[in-house]
């Protein structure tokens, strides 16, 4: 930049003579694959859940760890958008509490009760982690979500109910 003014790093596209900032915090490659990583966990998760033909499955499992990651992305992004305007920080950790909030509701929505007997609160488990492994993934916590989905489907694989529990 000229002027003395310090460069300041911003991806742009330019089209048709307009700047498009696609994003001032991660990389195009980096947004790419952490939306990636939390499609691929959720799938684990999702596909478990799909063999033991329950509600949510494969799909279920991998949009709330799409959104997630989405949501957790754009917190920083609206983040690094704000900060020169308002001088003010935002703090990103309320987009995870306002996503855990929201899962926590979509989980409530896959427990039943009929009858006296509960179902589905297994379901709403692994909704949920699915939503953290996506948050996870979007602020690029790679190690952390794949160990996650990694002792998850380990729970969901080797803890299955009996028959008669079911």
């Amino acid at each position: 930049m000229s002027g003395g003014t310090p460069h300041r790093e911003v991806r742009k596209l330019l089209v048709r003579g307009m700047d498009v900032i696609w994003t001032k915090g991660a990389s195009l490659t980096e947004v790419a694959l952490r939306l990636l990583v939390a499609v691929a966990i959720g799938a684990l998760i999702g596909w478990d859940r799909e063999q033991a033909d329950k509600p949510a499955g494969l799909r279920t499992h991998m949009l709330v760890a799409l959104g997630s990651a989405s949501f957790t992305l754009l917190g920083f992004e609206v983040g690094d958008h704000l900060a020169p305007n308002t001088g003010d920080r935002f703090d990103p950790t309320r987009v995870l509490q306002g996503v855990i909030g929201g899962i926590g509701f979509l989980g409530a929505g896959a427990i039943i009760q009929n009858r006296g007997q509960v179902t589905g609160i297994t379901t709403a488990a692994s909704v949920w982690v699915a939503g953290a492994l996506g948050s996870a993934a979007g602020v690029g916590a790679y190690v952390l979500a794949v160990f996650t989905a990694l002792f998850a489907f380990a729970i969901l694989r080797l803890f299955r109910p009996s028959p008669q529990q079911s």
